[in-house]
């Protein structure tokens, strides 16, 4: 019987449908709609078990449903973790919406979403949420709960470390923790990727914000495993855990089952996504394609690279393109050089190479753009040669907040012209300075501030303690970013306060205001 489940699947404590609902990737005439069905009890995520379902879903424009604008049925079972992911087409542009999913006469909770304005409609204004690095063990995800709680966002942009994989105790809050993994072991199977996931999205936090707004969606490496590369990661070892090949497969399948993200043509996740003529969103993939990690001088080779040569000029070519105010670029690791203790090679000359200094100096973390020099010398200088203007990255990934211009030579910034902005948003529980140094807040952070603020003038603002997410507000003369900071990472009903702002003006291509609180 269509949509039929047993009796003692709609009876269980939560439903069948205990993971919540979710919307993403929003265009102007379509939204991909998500959730997971448990049908029977034995039908657990990562199980393999349980029989093949059918759900409904709706889409209206009212709560009540009684103006459905779209709707259909979608067959789900073990084979995809009993997950439903729609890709709902022919709806209005610019236009809210509300959708629930159906398991025979049991309704799952209600979602809202949104399509994305006509590529050609003038759109004066859009604000987002801005997250990343969620690590369930360290903490409560208490600012996806503020996001939730405001009326003002379109949607939720989520850089990367959606989940992280370790096993239980190996990267929690500061040696404490918060909340245990489920499974308990470091994740390897398909199995183990799919009761990650789907722990995750038993949070109450998470669940209300999915519910609440569409999210895009990028991933970074914890999705597989840490310092994810082409080839291989910082912590999978192949003679103890097997070819990392099938890890990434694994990993990849389950990502795509569980996330309301939309893949491109051989399942690229890099896309762009575009709000009227006021701004386009463009998100990169920088694990899938990037060489491995290395150090010294080599961070320079130009045959390194990290998002790949398809990529990068898909990139580029995009970023020519667009006919947006603003070009918004979801970027999950930082773009901007940060270097310490060492002047710029170019400034030694000959004795550089000696030494072993690489050309932008010696980076605190080759993890990201940093450690491949070629392809950020490529793509600033193609935003610089082109007159691209109007530019943010926005980033995540190393828990800290920054607010930088980005230069195009950062060895003789300021005389040397910006030709870009970048906003780095902090954790929403994962690890910070004082969290890994075990001191107090404000105490070493302020020193290590000051340090690079001293040797690297573009970087305007650091912060290096605080935990919980941006708001950035676009408008046709500006945008805005606004930081603010959780109480406590480690309590559900944490406190936010703000942080600091900072603002780019149109044209200007470098921070024109910055205020702290």
């Amino acid at each position: 019987m269509l949509g039929a489940l047993p009796g003692r699947a709609l009876a269980a404590p939560g439903g069948p449908f205990r993971h919540g609902v979710a919307s993403g990737d929003p265009l102007p005439g379509s939204v991909i709609l998500w959730t997971r069905v448990t049908p029977t009890e034995d039908a657990l995520p990562g199980s393999g078990t349980g029989p093949a379902v059918d759900v409904r879903w709706q889409v209206a424009r009212d709560a009540a449903f009684t103006e459905v604008a779209a709707s259909g049925t979608v067959r789900t079972g073990p084979d995809r973790d009993h997950t439903v992911k729609v890709d709902v087409r022919g709806l209005h542009p610019g236009t809210a919406y509300h959708y629930r999913f159906l398991a025979g006469d049991v309704a799952s909770p209600t979602g809202r979403t949104r399509t994305a304005p006509a590529p050609g409609a003038d759109v004066s204004a859009l604000r987002f949420g801005v997250v990343s690095c969620s690590n369930w063990e360290a903490g409560h995800f208490a600012a996806y709960r503020h996001l939730a709680a405001r009326a003002d966002l379109f949607g939720v942009i989520h850089l990367g470390d959606y989940l992280y994989e370790y096993g239980s105790g190996e990267f929690d809050a500061g040696g404490t923790v918060v909340r245990a993994h489920t499974p308990a072991h470091e994740i390897l199977s398909l199995a183990d990727y799919r009761m990650r996931h789907a722990l995750y999205k038993t949070d109450p936090d998470l669940q209300a914000l999915h519910a609440h707004l569409p999210w895009m969606i990028v991933w970074d490496d914890h999705e597989v495993a840490n310092d994810a590369w082409s080839g291989g990661a910082e912590n999978h070892d192949p003679a103890t855990e097997g070819p990392y090949a099938a890890r990434l497969a694994a990993s990849r399948q389950a990502y795509f089952e569980w996330m309301p993200v939309r893949a491109r043509a051989g399942g690229e996740i890099y896309r762009r996504l575009r709000f009227g003529r006021l701004a386009e969103l463009t998100l990169l993939d920088l694990r899938s394609h990037r060489s491995q990690q290395t150090s010294g001088v080599a961070v320079d080779d130009p045959a390194r690279t990290i998002t790949g040569a398809a990529q990068m000029d898909w990139l580029k070519s995009g970023l020519s393109a667009s006919e947006t105010r603003w070009r918004l670029v979801g970027n999950s690791v930082m773009i901007s050089p940060v270097a310490l203790g060492a002047q710029p090679a170019h400034l030694l000359g000959p004795l550089a190479k000696l030494l072993g200094i690489p050309q932008g100096g010696v980076p605190i973390n080759a993890d990201q753009w940093d450690g491949y020099t070629t392809d950020r010398r490529e793509l600033l200088g193609h935003l610089h040669d082109e007159r691209i203007d109007n530019t943010v990255f926005l980033t995540g990934d190393i828990h800290t907040s920054w607010a930088n211009d980005v230069p195009l030579t950062a060895a003789t910034y300021p005389r040397s012209p910006s030709v870009a902005t970048e906003m780095v948003v902090p954790s929403v529980s994962s690890d910070n300075i004082d969290d890994i140094l075990g001191v107090p807040p404000r105490t070493v952070s302020l020193l290590a501030e000051g340090l690079l603020a001293g040797t690297n003038p573009h970087v305007r603002w650091a912060e290096l303690d605080a935990h919980g997410y941006g708001v950035i507000d676009v408008g046709t003369e500006r945008v805005l970013m606004n930081w603010y900071a959780l109480s406590d990472r480690t309590r559900r009903d944490a406190t936010v306060r703000s942080l600091a702002s900072a603002t780019v003006a149109s044209g200007s291509q470098r921070l024109t205001r910055l205020r702290r609180w």
